[in-house]
This record gives structure tokens, sequence and C-alpha cells, in this order.
């Protein structure tokens, strides 16, 4: 990201982490009509096979000083009103500091034609999902079956947009979304993966070179899924002024970083990974 002074200063706690790894760092924004539903922080450390993904909450609380509102609290209304590079800062900012080398924003259209790439992805529905808005921007139809079934691009992208039935509301929206991102890279990874790349970087919005992109899809071809763990940004939910937000816990999203950065081992003592 050529806008984006990337690398924390040298006084930054995790400098030394940050500036010696060779991590290659991707902010993947999910857009629906300009706010970021899915903010998820993808790092591949290409030397020691690995791939963490750090999912924000969009109801995350970040301070704007210049905008009045609650809504605009909120990390998700970044996107809208300062694009890709505002969206990076909070999510840096937010995560001590972290890196981000690329950014990716992904429509919908685009999770459907990617996912039939791969030829689906495996999920076990643990509820039926039904729910229907035709206000929604695009119309919004869903009635998924319970139980294990291979979702196609069409459905899957109904599995993502469904947010109504999840007894921890949108964070257990957040870790499904987690789930079938962890079940369509076991899908993607493999000697398909290059085609896989090739149909991302025809359709998604991204600054990420051919040159890196073929890169990533050659080392990651070998990528066990196994070495693959997803976190929720560490912290809890609260009501302000009759506004629901995610509050971050900086000490353990210090943590967090920290334990990421510091082995090719990642150990599940801190962070929600799965």
């Amino acid at each position: 990201m050529d806008d984006m002074d990337y690398m924390v200063d040298k006084s930054g706690p995790y400098y030394d982490l940050f500036s010696k790894s060779q991590r290659v760092n991707i902010l993947v924004l999910g857009d629906n009509d300009g706010l970021t539903d899915t903010i998820m922080l993808a790092s591949y450390d290409m030397k020691n096979q690995r791939v963490d993904i750090i999912s924000v909450p969009r109801d995350t609380y970040y301070m704007r000083k210049d905008y009045k509102g609650a809504a605009n609290q909120k990390i998700n209304a970044i996107y809208g009103s300062e694009g890709v590079i505002g969206t990076a800062k909070a999510v840096s900012n937010t995560l001590l500091g972290i890196p981000i080398n690329y950014y990716a924003v992904i429509e919908f259209s685009d999770v459907e034609k990617i996912v039939d790439e791969v030829g689906g992805v495996p999920m076990d529905i643990p509820f039926t999902m039904k729910y229907d808005d035709p206000y929604d921007k695009p119309p919004l139809h869903i009635y998924i079956k319970k139980g294990q079934q291979t979702l196609d691009g069409e459905t899957s992208v109904e599995f993502l947009r469904y947010r109504h039935g999840y007894p921890e509301g949108d964070i257990g929206r957040v870790k499904a979304q987690q789930t079938f991102i962890q079940s369509a890279l076991k899908q993607a990874i493999g000697p398909n993966l290059p085609a896989v790349v090739k149909v991302g970087l025809r359709e998604i919005d991204s600054d990420i070179t051919l040159g890196m992109a073929t890169k990533i899809a050659t080392k990651a071809i070998g990528l066990d899924s196994q070495n693959v763990a997803t976190y929720l940004a560490p912290g809890g939910s609260k009501t302000v002024n009759g506004a629901s937000y995610w509050f971050v816990d900086t000490e353990q999203a210090g943590d967090l970083v920290e334990q990421i950065y510091k082995s090719g081992d990642v150990s599940e003592e801190t962070g929600e990974a799965d």
C-alpha cells in the first residue's frame, strides 16, 4: 500500500518483530453498500508456511473526532468516508500497529465466482437458515437447510450474509465466516490454486501485484490446511448511549500479535484460535 506508511515507528513496542518478519499481511474487506461487513487481516508466513487470520468485528469502536453520530464511531463506517487507506490505518492501529502490505476489497459477486472456481465449500450448517429482506441491496433471500453439504457460489453468499440467528449475534456471524474461510482455503490449496488466484485477481479490487500474487500462490500450494488459524480481535461488547460496540482489549490484542509474530508455531493460549 504505497499510500500508507504501514511500518510502525521505531519506538513502537513491536517494531523489531514487524521489521524482521517475512510475513505478508493482506487486509480483506467485504463491501456491502459502502460499509465493511467483513474485516479480516490475513497474515501469511511464507517461511514457516502458516496463515493467521484476525477478524475485527464490524462494530469495533474506533473514535473519529471529526465524525458525529454513534454509527460513525464503528470501524465498519470508515470505508464509506475514508476509503481503503483510512480503514487500513484504523485496523493497523487497533492491532497495535501491525503492518498492512496489501488490501483486497471483495464484493458478493466475487465470492460467488471464486467459490465456483474451487468447486464449492463443504460446510456443516448448524441450523436451517431462513431470512428474507427484499429491501436489502442486493435483495436478500436466504434458505439453507441444516446439515453437512457443499455450498456453491450463490449459496455461499447467502451463508455469509446471514446474520439474524446466531446466539452470539454478530460475533457468532464472525465465527461462522471464519469457519467458512478455513474450509474454502482447504478447498483452494493445491494444484488448482494458481487458477483460483487468477480468478481472484480478475474479479477483486486489490493492489496485490501479479508478481506477488504468483509468489504467494506458488508457495501456498504446499501449505498444510492445519496451519491455518483464525482469531477474533480480543475484547468484549458494550452498549454506550444506546449503541452497541465491540471494544478491543489492547493488552490482549498485543499478546495476540506478539504470539503470532514470535513463532511459526502459534499456540492457542491467546486469542480464539480455531
